[in-house]
């Protein structure tokens, strides 16, 4: 879907279950990785609990056909190295669409929630630990901690009880599991509610981390009044 009242190219699927009476949906925003478009997340829309808005955007750095990223990286002798400046404007442009989201939706108590896969992980946790007021909680998938948002965290009270779904494949070799590892040793000592699971996965979503995923966030709505 391109609205033109957006800042970004996205993909929505309506709920499937009506909420309370009075009330408007829960919106699930998923963000994709390197490469990749807002087609690819969609597609696990059908394994998601069925009360979610689900909404997959589309990354603003056009990379190829149908490939997009939120900002280019390199590899280094140090290892891989993302384009700061494309990492910051594209910050920026998701905060601005978040905000689009909640006006256009009408979100209220209801909350946005973000899931992101490698980049779009990333990108997740960066606008969550500096604008944890703008989300409900957050699922990142396959990705590391950015340096940006450690250097620029919320206060710890706009912090306290954040949910947050951190999971990784023990097999990953795009991005290894010691990075994940070592964002939960950083995340334990912040006042968010963290749940942190691995899997015998490589660079990817395995069915099983896809049901606790939906599992996290089923629990999560059966918090709020929906």
């Amino acid at each position: 879907m391109n609205d033109a009242d957006l800042s970004l190219v996205y993909r929505v699927r309506p709920p499937q279950t009506a909420s309370a009476a009075g009330r408007q949906p829960p919106l699930l925003l998923l963000l994709h990785g390197i490469g990749s478009n807002e087609d690819d997340l969609y597609g696990l829309a059908p394994y998601l609990d069925e009360r979610f808005l689900i909404v997959s955007a589309r990354a603003p750095l056009a990379l190829g056909p149908m490939a997009y990223g939120w900002f280019n990286i390199e590899y280094t002798p140090q290892g891989l190295v993302g384009d700061l400046a494309q990492a910051e404007q594209s910050y920026q442009l998701l905060l601005r669409f978040i905000d689009e989201l909640a006006e256009k939706y009408q979100t209220g108590g209801a909350g946005i929630y973000l899931a992101g896969f490698s980049q779009g992980a990333m990108m997740s946790l960066s606008i969550a630990l500096t604008h944890p007021q703008k989300v409900a909680g957050v699922v990142a998938l396959s990705g590391r901690l950015p340096t940006s948002a450690i250097a620029h965290l919320a206060a710890p009270e706009d912090l306290a009880g954040l949910p947050i779904f951190l999971a990784h494949g023990t097999d990953d070799f795009v991005i290894p599991i010691d990075f994940a590892r070592e964002a939960r040793e950083f995340l334990a000592e912040l006042p968010i509610e963290l749940t942190y699971r691995e899997y015998p996965m490589a660079h990817q979503v395995s069915m099983e981390s896809l049901q606790d995923i939906r599992a996290w966030l089923s629990e999560r709505l059966g918090q709020k009044a929906v």
